[in-house]
């Protein structure tokens, strides 16, 4: 598209500048202000401390158990994430009778708020009325208790967070499997290849670039997003300081419960670094891997 005045791009882009300046860029620059100085909760008096607070943050236990915490949380949940979708898109793309049907049912809970799926799950699971312990206590003899068990509460949340990310990375993968030609997987056929081998040998490989996309996305979901979720599920929780308590959720507790504002936005500035560095390896690492065709 050729424009014949330069202003009109400019234009066209002001809507999404002004969105990523007034939420992104804006509070980015917030919290690294703010990290420098120690404040009253009210926001009324404010002293400059310079490196104290990440001083006082990497000192802390705490802060270094949420952080293995995010680690296994977020790890688990983009490769079960990425796993599971590609198996349903590649069972979906195979469907012939009812596929509309079948493609609906897998994208609906990625309309679901975060917040009502970790309720969905918490009901799923609740120790008394939930209906797999019920299950599990019935069929195995397992008392399911997510409530005192750190474990069970790290798998409750795992497992919510990826059912609500399967439907989105399904999108991209049923997308990128109706793109790869029928020719190569035939031609593959004719050659003597089996299902499983067409699958790792021609559509792994093909669908590379998706699947890297997805995997900087589902990193991105799992530190940020996931925040009502856990909220919703398990309050961070069991114990102290926290089984499921992430890093997005302990500067949650440390801003609106403990009212160490300026401890606060050192986390976030840390949290920012960590995403960009895991971003920016995935860049460097991982994408040497892909194959653009």
């Amino acid at each position: 598209m050729r424009f014949n005045n330069r202003l009109v791009p400019y234009l066209l882009l002001a809507p999404q500048i002004g969105v990523t300046l007034v939420f992104f860029i804006w509070p980015a620059c917030q919290a690294i202000y703010q990290s420098v100085y120690r404040e009253d909760p009210f926001g009324l008096k404010r002293r400059f401390v310079g490196t104290e607070n990440f001083d006082r943050l990497f000192a802390d236990p705490a802060y270094w158990h949420s952080m293995q915490v995010s680690l296994v949380f977020a790890a688990a949940v983009a490769l079960l994430a990425l796993g599971a979708s590609l198996l349903l898109a590649h069972a979906a793309d195979q469907v012939l009778r009812a596929r509309a049907f079948y493609r609906t049912l897998l994208i609906w809970p990625y309309a679901i708020a975060p917040a009502v799926a970790g309720v969905l799950w918490l009901f799923l699971f609740a120790p008394v009325i939930g209906i797999v312990p019920y299950a599990l206590q019935e069929g195995a003899s397992y008392g399911w208790n997510h409530r005192v068990n750190g474990t069970e509460a790290m798998l409750l949340v795992i497992l919510a967070a990826v059912w609500k990310l399967v439907s989105y990375d399904f999108i991209f993968f049923l997308a990128g499997l109706q793109a790869i030609p029928r020719s190569v997987l035939e031609a593959a056929s004719i050659d003597g290849a089996g299902p499983v081998r067409r699958f790792w040998s021609i559509v792994v490989p093909l669908l590379s670039p998706t699947t890297f996309y997805l995997l900087v996305v589902n990193s991105i979901y799992a530190f940020f997003d996931t925040f009502g979720l856990i909220h919703a599920v398990t309050g961070g929780g069991p114990g102290s300081p926290g089984a499921t308590s992430i890093l997005v959720y302990k500067v949650y507790r440390d801003a609106f419960l403990a009212l160490d504002l300026g401890s606060s936005a050192a986390q976030s500035v840390v949290l920012m670094a960590i995403v960009t560095v895991l971003t920016v390896v995935q860049f460097r690492v991982i994408e040497r891997r892909v194959h653009y065709t």
